[in-house]
């Protein structure tokens, strides 16, 4: 209490406050704020880039777009990320670190919001579909028409110009991107500088595992609202005639968005109080023992890192191009670029597009797909990274360590994912698409043989995509196509009846929607999920170790540019690129495409599930092949390069223990006689302990 504060420290009581707030500025109080506050700032931000991963399928759909624009949209977040990373890194390093990271936070949050805004602006979505609501179920109608045509009406096309709003989404995404920057590098980096030296690596692995619980809670958001239709609210849900199964259904994806803003939002204010720098704890101790022996004329220093310096701007530029023409001559810094580069191509193009992988080869829906990434692969993923942190800890790993543990647990997952090719399932069974009309045998892909002799007198659209379930277990692509002449019933209870194409007496019925002909599907999911669940957690193990070879490869005061640098080049090389051609391939694999109100192609209704298996899994998988050939010749020159620092080490600290006996000598020899009697008459033995 404050009482027995004044007891024990015997001062006034108007500084017994002032002494606990001072208190609460020293090292335990403000770096476990910081920690917390960084830890939920990676929680936001991982947050709403899961949940942006979790909408893709919404997102193409409600745009009517294919999936290498959406890896645009996607990539667009590592493009604001590109344009100020670099100077953030720098700048940000010597200036306030805490607030540049709240400020990012704000910026956020913004453009989360911004992804948001097209749901308000553009009109209520629209789909084909030839069951109607209507109040009196008994009424009929004919899907199948002889003498007219079934094709859209493109005559109501004023609408459809709002569809380039998936602009809006681009431009917060990039914005998102922006204001993400300085998290990373500048909140490492101040961990780092001001944790003590044993709890480093905790410490990071603690921050690395709290963004990936943050997926977590992304995907069981997208989950929610991908059950949820996209105008919940503005319809009345009894006349939407699709359920969540079904490729035409969008769920409620801007929802999230409106959550994740405000989370995001709530994240910047702890950083608002904390200090521009924290004393360095431990100050007297020695430097980290594989720094030391890896870095060249490296001296121990009271603070890691001189943020009270304070240096012009002009100066900062000047140093800028010297800096950087530093950083890239390290010959194990630029390995690890090359591998790391690599591998985030293939695992941002494979997390990307995981979900829908699971959606079209596995036929689940997009709730469920969402609902396991979050409940049961990023959880392993997390588990992994932390336990990687503390394996590297209780065994103490120095560079070279660090770089085989992370080798050898990516090099046993890529072994596990090649069992991935083994787990498929069949074509979906739809006639005139993946089964010819005459018979169960053989498979045709020619889009043109959705029209046959039982429907030659219906005259049908072949680019409609309104699925119905024979009762022969086979789909087709719309009622008309079955050669459906009656329909009876409303809504999702609607029936086709008199079906010319799917029994030889025209008289049998079909029902709303695919045919559930997943079985072989239901049977090897599991096992897909049981090894996805492995290879997560043993790949996930070497990401701190990797991470931590990134920290300590260079030189301190290059610490904060050297990982703003390394985030730079994999935001642009891969964060961009990886899921505009990993989309780009999956759509050479559709099989039906959508087609827009106005006309023009829309989302893919359908894919090609053994292309798509292949495209998907072997692009993964050959990405990360080469990265394993490129890590050999950086065993190498690690290799080489710690047998050198080592001997240098040597040299250097027989050169000092030299030099400070030789100065210990002159300072000896340079007192004058008078005061070594005088010393010798005090304490006969001060000159023996002296030397």
């Amino acid at each position: 209490t404050p009482r027995d504060n004044l007891e024990c420290s015997n001062q006034p009581a108007m500084n017994v406050f002032g002494m606990w707030e001072e208190s609460a500025s020293t090292f335990p109080f403000s770096s476990q704020m910081f920690l917390v506050a960084l830890s939920f700032a990676y929680f936001a931000k991982a947050l709403s880039g899961s949940y942006m991963k979790s909408t893709i399928t919404q997102l193409e759909r409600r745009f009517d777009i294919p999936s290498y624009l959406i890896g645009i949209i996607d990539g667009s977040f590592e493009i604001g990320n590109l344009l100020v990373i670099a100077f953030v890194s720098y700048f940000g390093a010597k200036l306030h670190r805490p607030k540049i990271i709240a400020m990012g936070c704000v910026l956020m949050s913004i453009g989360t919001f911004i992804i948001a805004l097209p749901h308000f602006i553009i009109g209520h979505y629209e789909f084909e579909s030839a069951a109607q609501w209507v109040v009196n179920s008994s009424h009929t109608s004919s899907p199948c028409s002889p003498g007219s045509t079934a094709d859209l009406n493109l005559d109501n096309c004023e609408g459809d110009t709002n569809l380039s709003m998936w602009i809006y989404v681009l431009l917060g995404n990039v914005l998102r991107g922006i204001g993400e920057t300085p998290v990373q590098p500048l909140g490492i980096s101040y961990i780092d500088d001001f944790a003590s030296e044993e709890n480093a690596a905790l410490y990071v692995g603690c921050v690395q595992t709290i963004s990936v619980v943050g997926p977590v809670f992304g995907y069981l958001l997208g989950s929610l609202c991908a059950k949820i239709y996209v105008d919940i609210g503005f319809v009345k849900m009894e006349t939407i005639t699709i359920t969540p199964a079904d490729s035409r259904w969008v769920g409620a994806w801007w929802l999230g968005y409106l959550i994740a803003g405000v989370i995001t939002l709530i994240s910047a204010i702890p950083f608002w109080f904390l200090p521009r720098s924290l004393p360095a704890p431990g100050s007297h101790t020695p430097e980290k023992p594989e720094q030391a022996s890896f870095i060249q004329d490296s001296t121990p220093v009271k603070h890691k890192y001189p943020v009270e310096e304070h240096t012009s701007f002009i100066e900062m530029a000047k140093d800028f191009i010297p800096t950087l023409r530093t950083l890239l001559a390290h010959p194990v810094y630029l390995i690890y670029l090359c591998v790391t580069i690599i591998q985030l191509n293939s695992l941002i193009g494979m997390v990307t597009y995981k979900p829908k992988y699971i959606e079209q080869h596995f036929r689940q829906s997009a709730s469920k797909a969402n609902f396991l990434m979050g409940v049961i692969n990023i959880p392993a993923v997390a588990l992994g990274i932390f336990s990687g942190g503390l394996l590297m800890k209780k065994l103490r790993l120095n560079i070279m360590g660090a770089a085989k543990f992370a080798f050898v647990t990516s090099f046993l997952g890529y072994v596990l994912s090649l069992f991935f090719f083994a787990m498929s399932c069949d074509n979906a069974r739809i006639a005139g698409v993946t089964l010819p009309y005459n018979g169960m045998e053989g498979i045709s892909y020619d889009k043109h043989s959705v029209f046959t002799t039982c429907n030659s007198n219906c005259f049908c659209s072949a680019n409609n995509w309104d699925p119905v379930c024979g009762r022969n277990g086979i789909t087709y692509v719309s009622p008309c196509l079955a050669g459906c002449t009656i329909s009876t019933g409303s809504g999702k209870n609607t029936v086709f009846s008199n079906c010319s194409c799917i029994g030889e007496a025209g008289n049998l019925t079909a029902n709303t929607g695919q045919c559930p002909d997943k079985e072989d599907c239901d049977r090897m999911f599991p096992f897909f999920l049981a090894l996805s669940v492995l290879t997560s957690f043993i790949i996930s193990l070497g990401g701190t170790p990797g991470y931590m070879l990134l920290i300590r490869c260079i030189k301190p005061q290059l610490k904060s540019f050297a990982l703003g640098f390394h985030a730079l080049a994999t935001h642009t090389l891969a964060g961009i690129p990886a899921p505009i051609y990993f989309g780009a391939i999956i759509d050479t694999t559709c099989l039906k495409w959508g087609r827009k109100r106005c006309g023009g192609r829309g989302a893919c209704r359908l894919y090609n599930t053994t292309k798509y298996r292949i495209a998907y899994l072997g692009l993964t998988l050959s990405l990360r092949t080469i990265s394993f050939l490129i890590c050999i010749p950086g065993f190498i020159l690690l290799s080489r390069q710690l047998k050198e620092e080592e001997h240098a080490a040597l040299r250097g600290s027989q050169a000092n223990g030299g030099t400070e006996l030789e100065a210990l000598r002159k300072e000896e020899l340079g007192l004058s006689n008078s005061e070594k009697l005088q010393r010798t008459s005090e304490n006969g033995t001060d000159r023996e302990t002296r030397l």
